[in-house]
């Protein structure tokens, strides 16, 4: 039980400095949104899922030494926590210190990730709803009302006024 202890701290805590790592990249994110330099939020994004690999990677084995601590303890792994595993090593104090702090630790670093990701969410959304506005004003610029002509069958066949149907011409 004790190896298995051990190998938890060890995973949660490699899960930790990862989820940190994650924090800063997404913490330098925020400016080069607000930049709008594409190049360099290509190269962060690649970062992030180099890291966001690894931390599933960690979270897997972290499911794995969970459920063996769960079977040692005779405990059904699908509804035991952390918290709860914390608890039960009341009679460990060592233990238990340790696990709570890197519990305490991994829970804070994954709320400011989340806090920082939602900031960037919502400036990607604003990105684009300036992006559409513009789009919009372009198309509504390039229109211009249509001519009221008719034909013998009653449809529209007015032409735009004002614009110029512009063709490459390859000859020249």
């Amino acid at each position: 039980m004790a190896s298995l202890m051990e190998n938890l701290i060890e995973v949660l805590n490699n899960e930790s400095q990862e989820y940190e790592q994650l924090l800063e990249l997404s913490t330098k994110k925020t400016p080069v949104l607000v930049a709008g330099n594409l190049d360099e939020l290509a190269k962060i994004t690649d970062e992030e899922q180099i890291v966001v690999s690894r931390i599933s990677h960690l979270e897997h084995k972290r499911q794995e030494v969970f459920a063996d601590i769960a079977n040692v303890i005779n405990r059904d792994v699908k509804t035991m926590l952390l918290p709860d595993l914390i608890e039960i090593l009341a009679q460990r104090p060592q233990e238990q210190q340790k696990l709570a702090k890197v519990h305490d630790r991994l829970r804070t670093v994954v709320h400011e990730v989340k806090r920082v990701n939602d900031q960037n969410r919502i400036l990607i959304q604003n990105s684009l709803e300036m992006i559409d506005y513009d789009l919009n004003m372009l198309q509504s610029m390039k229109s211009a009302p249509e001519t009221a002509n008719y034909n013998r069958g009653a449809y529209n066949t007015g032409a735009q006024m004002g614009v110029e149907v512009s063709a490459f011409d390859a000859k020249q």
